[in-house]
């Protein structure tokens, strides 16, 4: 019993971002829609499947830095720049989705970020990556892989509808560009 917990590791130096972006709707009264950005993954683990941007935290690192840092390594979103020019909108999801990674006994507890960008925005890949695409809302349950993704997508989609019920959650989820940029400092 001793030398080896019971039980799988537990990690939580992963993080999500769900970049995503305001679709025009022919009908005012309908609720807004959203497209989401999707990356094909050039390198192992995950080559060849379409995935949000991801990322590892580094050692002392904050996970809004981890996000901030990341969209910027992987499509050339920089979040503080356009974060002040009121480009954007960065929210900080809830919902902590868990998952179990057989192949490391380890169950993971990944930070999940949603971003909205301007309709015409287009990342820059970098080399992680081969292809993007977006994703209407409508077909995200077939096009993204895993169950925390789905339940992500819902709960970025609802906070973003623009419905009165969800106000106060837009506005302490909310990442603001101190808090973004004092997340950033804190971990240099």
């Amino acid at each position: 019993m001793f030398g080896r917990a019971l039980g799988p590791r537990i990690r939580s130096d992963i993080i999500d971002a769900y970049i995503m972006r305001a679709v025009a709707c022919v009908d005012p009264a309908q609720p807004k829609q959203w497209q989401f950005l999707q990356l094909l993954r050039s390198r192992d683990p995950l080559r060849n499947t379409w995935q949000p941007v991801m990322g590892h935290i580094e050692t002392g690192e904050h996970a809004v830095a981890t996000m901030v840092r990341e969209v910027h390594e992987e499509v050339g979103l920089d979040l503080l720049a356009a974060a002040s020019s009121a480009q954007l909108g960065a929210y900080a999801l809830e919902q902590v989705h868990p998952f179990y990674i057989a192949a490391i006994d380890c169950i993971v507890l990944s930070a999940r970020f949603a971003i909205e960008v301007s309709p015409h925005w287009q990342p820059r890949l970098n080399a992680e990556h081969s292809e993007h695409r977006w994703v209407p809302q409508h077909q995200t349950s077939a096009m993204f892989t895993w169950p925390g993704q789905h339940a992500s997508i819902a709960e970025a989609c609802a906070l973003l509808s623009g419905a009165d019920d969800q106000q106060a959650s837009r506005t302490w989820l909310r990442l603001s560009p101190d808090q973004l940029a004092a997340a950033c400092k804190a971990g240099t």
